[in-house]
């Protein structure tokens, strides 16, 4: 794949005329199999649209996150939506094209459940107690939490974190949000909105 410079200057690429339908394939795989929700979906994300495509840097992949959280709905769907949009606009696309971006990431996400759910519902309800499907489940919930972790190991960059070498004083504060972040969450239950607004506050404060 060409560098993402290169595919923004040159509209006659294969990328342009085509980008909605990978945005479409692309989207449509990580729904079918991003198992434990949308925080286990975003390592695949991640690696789908930042690794892969070259659609988007680290560092708007970690914007995209953060706005996810920020505003209403699942973390998957708006990570979906926020990365279609974006995929468009560094490919040189309008904003109403970019728009048509992000309604095809989110429904590609959407369809699979939206159609598995359809054709098993009355199946899984019905055999959901038997030794078989028990058994699957039980594969699937490590799956989950390693999914979740490769997600959080993903995100630990110096695109996030910044360096000892380039930015002591930001990586410092950086990974001192990281652990409040972490302890408060995990043993005080403290309100993971707040501990964002929070965080966003001393980033402002301290870093600005």
């Amino acid at each position: 794949m060409a560098p993402l410079s290169n595919r923004r200057n040159n509209p006659l690429t294969l990328f342009h005329t085509m980008i909605y339908l990978y945005l479409f394939i692309t989207f449509f795989e990580i729904g079918l199999f991003g198992f434990g929700g949308g925080y286990g979906m975003l390592s695949l994300i991640q690696n789908e649209t930042v690794e892969h495509w070259h659609w988007l840097t680290t560092a708007e992949f970690t914007d995209i996150v953060a706005v996810s959280q920020m505003t209403p709905g699942p973390i998957g769907i708006n990570s979906a939506t926020y990365c279609g949009y974006t995929a468009c606009v560094n490919a040189g696309y309008s904003m109403p094209m970019a728009v048509l971006g992000s309604v095809t990431a989110t429904c590609a996400l959407v369809l699979p459940s939206f159609i598995l759910m359809i054709l098993i519902s009355k199946m899984f309800l019905k055999y959901m107690k038997t030794v078989a499907v028990q058994s699957v489940f039980a594969g699937l919930r490590p799956a989950v939490v390693g999914l979740l972790a490769a997600a959080t190991l993903l995100l630990c960059t110096k695109e996030n974190f910044s360096a000892p070498g380039e930015n002591a004083w930001q990586f410092g504060i950086s990974v001192m949000l990281f652990i409040a972040t972490f302890v408060g969450t995990l043993f005080f239950k403290v309100n993971p909105i707040k501990m964002i607004v929070m965080s966003a506050f001393a980033g402002l404060l301290l870093l600005y």
